[in-house]
Order: C-alpha cells, then sequence, then structure tokens
C-alpha cells in the first residue's frame, strides 16, 4: 500500500520527496509476501464470501462487481507502469485460472445461482460451469483423484485469474524513485513518536516523526503521513491523537498454511480453488488450494488455518492488542466480541486442531493427499476492525482508510481483499489528502495518463470495461481465454 501511494505521488509531483520508514530489514517482508497469504489477484471470480446469498435465495453481487473493478484498476495501473518500463510483469505476475467448488446438494445449488446471476454481468461474462466428473477432471484432476463418484459437485471457472507476489511488485514499485532520487528508505527503523507540532517555526499541520534506527535516533518534520504498516497501523493511528482514531480497535487472527514443493503434484494442480467457509469463520479463513509463485518458485498452499494471537503483525508483541485498549473502544470489543459469538467458537475450534484435524480439512480438497507431502507455515496476522458506529460497534471484514480531518495523517486499516485493491485504495488517499491539488489540470492529465478511465465506472460501460481489459492484457501479458 506504501509502494504503491509512494509511485502514484511520485507520477502526479515528480518534485515531491519521499520518507519511507521500515521497521524490517527489507520490503514486504511483513503481510505483503506471498508466504503470508498476499497472492491471489482477487477480482472476485471465486471467492464465495464475497457473494453472500440473500433469504429470497438471489446472490448479493455488489460487492464482487466493486472488487472486481477495483482490481483492473490496480491491473490498468501496473499496465502503464509497464508501458513506461517501470515495471517488469512477469517478476509478480503469473496468470492461473480461478475456480470454485462446492459439493453436496445445497451448496451446488447455491453455486448455480451465483453462475448465473455472475454470468449475466459483462465482469464475469466469462465464467464457466460445470457438473460433469469428467470436465471437472479436466480442470482439476489431483482434486477429483480417489474422489467418491456418487458425490454431489460442482465448479465454476475463470481462466483470466491471476496470482500476484506482492512482495516482488512492492519491491519493483519502490526501485525506480529510490533510483530518481525521490524515495528514501530507513529499514530497520521504528516510529517512537508521532506529534503534532504547532510551533511559529513550522507550517500548521506539520508533524514531528521520532524515529529510532541502526544509527540512533532523529526526527523528521512532513505535512503528510500515511499509516501504510498493516496490522501495526492501529497503535500508530491511536498515537497520532487524531480524534478520528477514537472510533476504532482491532481484533488479530493469526493464520497457518499447508504448503506442498513435491514436484510432481505440483504439476498436477494449476488453479486457484475456493470452497465455502465454515460457519462463523471470518473471510480470510475460505478454505482454498491454491498455485502459487513464492520466490519465483510454484508451490501448492491449502488454508488458511485461522488462530488466535494478540500480536498485531507477524513479528509483533504479545502485548500489541492489550496495548491498544482505549477508554473509547473497550466497551466497542466487548460488544463485539459477544455479537460475533459463532466466531469466538470457531476460533477455539481452530486453535485445538491438530495435523490430523489440519490433513483431513485437506482431504476434503484433495482426496488423495498424504501428510508427508505437505508442511505446515505460519502466516502473516491480520487485524480485522471494529468500529464504533452510531448504530453501535461492528466487527468489518474489508479495508478502510481513516484520516484526519485536514487531510494531513490517513491510516489504512483491516486485511481482505486487500493488495489487490491497492490502487483504488490508495485512489481514495489523494481524494481524501490531496484533493487541492487533484483537482489541477496537471494532476488529472498525469492521473488519466496512468488511468485513462479514471472517474467512470468500468460496471456502468461494458465497451470501456472491454477496452480496460485489452489494454491490461497486452501491456502485462495477460491471455483473456
Amino acid at each position: 500500500m506504501s509502494a504503491t501511494l509512494a509511485s502514484l505521488l511520485h507520477a502526479l509531483d515528480p518534485d515531491l520527496r519521499l520518507l519511507l520508514v521500515e521497521r524490517l530489514e527489507g520490503p514486504a517482508l511483513e503481510s505483503s509476501a506471498a508466504a503470508n497469504n498476499a497472492g491471489t489477484g482477487h477480482a472476485a471470480n471465486c471467492e464465495l464470501n464475497y457473494t453472500p446469498q440473500r433469504p429470497d435465495g438471489r446472490i448479493e453481487t455488489s460487492k464482487a462487481l466493486a472488487i472486481n473493478a477495483a482490481f483492473e484498476c490496480s491491473l490498468a495501473f501496473w499496465a502503464s507502469l509497464a508501458e513506461r518500463g517501470l515495471l517488469k510483469p512477469d517478476t509478480f505476475l503469473h496468470q492461473v485460472p480461478h475456480l470454485s467448488l462446492v459439493w453436496g446438494q445445497e451448496d451446488v445449488a447455491f453455486l448455480e445461482q451465483r453462475y448465473r446471476q455472475l454470468k449475466a454481468l459483462p465482469a464475469f461474462s466469462a465464467m464457466e460451469w460445470t457438473t460433469d466428473p469428467a470436465e471437472m477432471t479436466d480442470w482439476l484432476p489431483l482434486v477429483m483423484e480417489g474422489r467418491s463418484g456418487d458425490q454431489a459437485l460442482a465448479a465454476t471457472r475463470i481462466k483470466r485469474g491471476l496470482d500476484v507476489d506482492f512482495g516482488s511488485l512492492t519491491r519493483a514499485l519502490l526501485a525506480p524513485l529510490q533510483g530518481s532520487g525521490a524515495l528514501k528508505i530507513c529499514y530497520g527503523t521504528v516510529v517512537k513518536g508521532l506529534k503534532r507540532q504547532r510551533t511559529e517555526a513550522m507550517t500548521s499541520g506539520d508533524w514531528g516523526i521520532q524515529l529510532q534506527g541502526p544509527s540512533g535516533s532523529w526526527q523528521v518534520q512532513t505535512p503528510f503521513v500515511f499509516l501504510g504498516a498493516g496490522g501495526g497501523a492501529l497503535p500508530l493511528l491511536q498515537n497520532s491523537g487524531i480524534p478520528e482514531a477514537a472510533d476504532f480497535a482491532g481484533f488479530p487472527v493469526s493464520g497457518q498454511w499447508l504448503v506442498c514443493q513435491r514436484p510432481d503434484l505440483v504439476d498436477r494442480h494449476f488453479a486457484k480453488v475456493y470452497g465455502k467457509a465454515a460457519v462463523g469463520a471470518p473471510p480470510m479463513s475460505v478454505p482454498h488450494l491454491d498455485s502459487r509463485w513464492i520466490d519465483g518458485k510454484r508451490s501448492l498452499l491449502f488454508g488458511p488455518y485461522a488462530g488466535f494471537s494478540s500480536k498485531f503483525l507477524k513479528t509483533g508483541s504479545l502485548f500489541d492488542l492489550p496495548r491498544s485498549v482505549r477508554s473509547t473502544n473497550l466497551v466497542p470489543m466487548l460488544q463485539v466480541g459477544l455479537n460475533n459469538l459463532p466466531l469466538v467458537k470457531y476460533l477455539i475450534a481452530q486453535l485445538r486442531q491438530s495435523e490430523t484435524d489440519r490433513i483431513d480439512a485437506l482431504r476434503r480438497f484433495l482426496p488423495s493427499a498424504k501428510s508427508d507431502d505437505w508442511s505446515l507455515s505460519v502466516a502473516g496476522q491480520r487485524v480485522q476492525i471494529i468500529k464504533r458506529t452510531p448504530e453501535g460497534s461492528r466487527l468489518q471484514m474489508g479495508t478502510e482508510v481513516v484520516s484526519s480531518a485536514d487531510g494531513s495523517l490517513a491510516a489504512l486499516l483491516g486485511a481482505s481483499p486487500g493488495a489487490s485493491t491497492s490502487v483504488p485504495i490508495m485512489l481514495d488517499v489523494l481524494n481524501r489528502c490531496f484533493s487541492q491539488q487533484l483537482a489541477t489540470q496537471a494532476w488529472q492529465e498525469r492521473l488519466r495518463s496512468l488511468l485513462p478511465f479514471y472517474g467512470q465506472d468500468l460496471n456502468a460501460d461494458a465497451d470501456l470495461l472491454d477496452q480496460v481489459r485489452r489494454r491490461s492484457d497486452a501491456l502485462l501479458g495477460i491471455q483473456s481465454s
């Protein structure tokens, strides 16, 4: 997210000087790396939690359409950078079909309804459907191996799916900014203080940031701050003291994966396959079997298996959660806990899982799976948003931008769909915090050179959507069919 915002700001105003502060020894090691469950190009092609079923049996498609359009926006931005020679798509982007797979008559009926509604929309017109075991064997040979012939199965497929190594993409976005001198990065550096400066010597609204790095402590002054630290953004937001921070708390959820690197098995499964989540499970716990490229090598990942840790970051502290408790968010946290007992029960059950339990879950996708072929890997931490609203407190499963009234500070909270929608989310930050500059002719022209459809609704114009996809596919090397 921070790298995306830096890229946008540099493209809009090359004279800006940017500082990125990273507490680890390199970029994208905490949440954006492929091994930390940040590898799917989320376009709502196969993620069933983005299309809930209404009481009348119809499928709610609005969220799927919004996420699909958001990912197309990200693709279009990457395509523009590739056109300018600033990105090499094959270093972070791999095409792989996106499939949904369900079993049991009730879920088959749900998936068929989902297919019929989405297929009628231009964004998902390429979706395929099958209940034919022979066709599913062609699509998913490893998944179908050893499966009972009398099991009711159904699957949908979109071939124009993508795996995105967001760790590699982050490094690629930062490299030209550093090369141009527009960006300085301080690795191994933590923010020790974040305070509004109001002395006569400084412009009103400037922030003083106290930093601690390998060479000691120092302070920087800046008119704008973006907090894009994943789970670590909430404590920084609270430390800023802006009134808007009082409405938020966080609920951390940890995760694990089963990973297979056995070449013959990896070669026989080429897809991202999503199933239905268990009752009470958070969205990032939707079970899926992925072809995933990690550091350029293709592997199979299954999971995630959810758990609980009081850390807000994979490399964080067990005191992260208790330190985040304030008088303003304690009651909302308790209310959310009482209102989400199925989630609490689900997490307890996940914590009690044994190796046998995890393999049993895998065998629902891969009946012939052998435990010796899979190893357990710890995923990144996710911090779900707890938000206080006039209607009461609620647990939010998406992402949210929080900004100060004067636009001098913005923070990104939440998780899924995360990195896939990084470009439209950062455009939201620009609209909130750089509205005057964004209204100028210079910024408008530069933004439209990056995103020719900026300001238009892709879901309202099928021809425009087709044009945008054709351009992105040509520049990024994506096969449309």
